[in-house]
C-alpha cells in the first residue's frame, strides 16, 4: 500500500481506540512526517471518491501532493478525528466536506479542539476550509448535472431496470425526479460511491458543485 494509504488506514484505526490505537498512532505519527501536507475529513467513501476524481480531472495527484483525503465513518465520528488530526494530535492543517443535515457536529468539535470559535455560519466553516453540502453530496452532483444526465449515467451503468422499480414504490411515485435519483443512489451499498466516481465524470469544468470547487482551491 502507498504512504498515503498507510496513513489513511493508521488514522482511521487510531481515531476508532481499542487495543491496536497505540500502534496506530505511532504509524501515523510516523507517515506524517513523510510528504503529508493537509488532511481532508469526509463523511463517507463516496466524498472520498469524488473528490479525488475531480482533482485527477483537474491534473491534480494529491497522494503525490501530499493530500490525504479521509472518510469518518459518519460525521459523529469527526471529534474522534479532530483529535486525533487537530492541534492535540498531528496538528497538521485540516479541510473538510459535510452534509447541511451534519454541519453542527463539525461546528461543536472545530470549536472544541480550538480551531474556531462562534463558528455559527457556513462562512465562518469555510474559512476554516471546511465546506457543506446542500443538502449532501449526491443532491450537489444531481443539481448541477441534471436530472437527464444522471438519467443517462444510470443507465449507462445498467441500473435502469432497478432504478425503474425503484420510482415505482409507493412512497417514491409522487416525489420529484431528483428526489428519487438521490434516494435511490442510497439504497445499495456502495452505490453512492459507485456515482460519485461517475457522475463527477460527467461534469463539465463549468459546472462543479461550489463545495467540492472551494475545497480543491483550499487544498
Amino acid at each position: 500500500m502507498d504512504e498515503s494509504g498507510r496513513f489513511r488506514r493508521a488514522l482511521i484505526a487510531w481515531a476508532a481506540g481499542g487495543a491496536d490505537a497505540g500502534a496506530a498512532a505511532a504509524e501515523a505519527r510516523a507517515l506524517a512526517g513523510t510528504g503529508v501536507r493537509t488532511v481532508v475529513l469526509v463523511e463517507g467513501a463516496s466524498d472520498q471518491v469524488a473528490i479525488e476524481v475531480l482533482a485527477a480531472r483537474h491534473g491534480r495527484d494529491l497522494d503525490a501532493e501530499g493530500v490525504v483525503v479521509v472518510p469518518l465513518g459518519g460525521a459523529t465520528n469527526i471529534g474522534h478525528f479532530l483529535d486525533v488530526c487537530g492541534p492535540g494530535g498531528l496538528g497538521l492543517p485540516l479541510a473538510g466536506l459535510c452534509d447541511i443535515g451534519e454541519e453542527r457536529h463539525f461546528r461543536r468539535h472545530l470549536e472544541r479542539v480550538g480551531l474556531g470559535t462562534g463558528l455559527t455560519t457556513q462562512t465562518a466553516l469555510e474559512t476554516l476550509g471546511f465546506q457543506v453540502c446542500v443538502a449532501d453530496l449526491e443532491d450537489e452532483l444531481i443539481r448541477a448535472l441534471g436530472a437527464e444526465t444522471v438519467c443517462q449515467v444510470i443507465d449507462a451503468q445498467g441500473e435502469t431496470r432497478p432504478f425503474q422499480t425503484f420510482r415505482g414504490q409507493p412512497a417514491q411515485r409522487e416525489r420529484p425526479v431528483e428526489h428519487q435519483l438521490r434516494r435511490f443512489m442510497g439504497t445499495h451499498s456502495g452505490r453512492k460511491a459507485l456515482y460519485a466516481q461517475a457522475l463527477v465524470a460527467h461534469l463539465d469544468s463549468g459546472r462543479v458543485p461550489r463545495p467540492l470547487d472551494r475545497l480543491l482551491a483550499r487544498v
